[in-house]
């Protein structure tokens, strides 16, 4: 269930890099990067069993920046600590304060991953009680998050644009802000209802943002500094079902899976 619903969650970015796809876009990023989704680990542990600790973070999945795996930051230090009566120390004595060189090791990691990441600290730490920080960073997640923003290889005026969007979306019909008489390079997309997203497809420097559900006061906000283009509900999210089966034929290979060539659009064009 966890799997699959992942699956529905990653299918929303998948389907604006088909768009992307569809539009032949390069230099893709993600236009809305997810807030308050990475997540910071800070422990100590004796120095000897640093490496084998680490190691055991990287495996829960921690440590992962970008195209960089088994990242963390480490310092050396000195820990105290004095167990009561009721304490069994693995290192020094109860009723004494001990000393111990140990390393402070700083790892972060996706949000929900969390479970993994503290039962893999617990399960390998030697100490009876385990000192630890976990944090949620401000950071932008710029692996996730909504809609996509990339470049045409060549620039192309805004009337075949326009036709280009409408032949490869398979849409009957663009509704669109006015055209500003200038060439479009730079393209936001976001599939389905993405009227909230102009902003930032304006602070991207866009030149045009396709998405779909556009409201008539929604078009003032392009304020002659974008092109707005509504491609339809539908037509924006009907590469979903592509991504389903691909990522059930991949997991359930001993199942035939099906792709439906039922157009479900209620919305029809006169």
């Amino acid at each position: 269930i966890f799997s699959m619903h992942t699956a529905l969650d990653n299918s929303v970015l998948g389907v604006n890099n088909m768009i992307c796809d569809k539009l032949g876009l390069i230099n893709r990023q993600i236009l809305i990067p997810q807030a308050q989704t990475i997540k910071k680990l800070i422990t100590f542990v004796p120095k000897n069993e640093a490496d084998t600790l680490r190691n055991a973070l990287f495996e829960a999945g921690a440590g992962s920046i970008g195209n960089y795996n088994n990242c963390s930051f480490n310092t050396e230090g000195i820990g105290t600590y004095k167990g009561n009566e009721a304490s069994n120390p693995t290192l020094g004595k109860k009723g004494e304060i001990h000393f111990e060189n140990e390393t402070q090791i700083a790892v972060t990691f996706p949000r929900h991953l969390e479970s993994n990441i503290l039962k893999a600290l617990f399960k390998t730490h030697s100490y009876e009680e385990v000192a630890y920080e976990v944090t949620t960073l401000e950071n932008k997640n710029q692996q996730i998050g909504m809609g996509m923003i990339g470049e045409l290889e060549q620039e192309m005026s805004e009337t075949d644009f326009l036709n280009t969007l409408k032949t490869n979306m398979k849409t009957e019909t663009i509704r669109h802000s006015g055209l500003l008489q200038k060439n479009i390079k730079k393209v936001a997309v976001l599939g389905g209802s993405g009227s909230f997203a102009i902003h930032a497809a304006k602070a991207a420097q866009a030149d045009v943002f396709v998405t779909a559900d556009l409201k008539y006061h929604d078009f003032f906000t392009a304020e002659n500094q974008i092109v707005l283009a509504d491609i339809g509900h539908y037509e924006s999210e009907q590469f979903t079902k592509n991504l389903l089966v691909a990522y059930l034929t991949k997991k359930i290979t001993n199942f035939a899976i099906v792709l439906s060539k039922t157009n479900t659009n209620p919305v029809k064009y006169f």
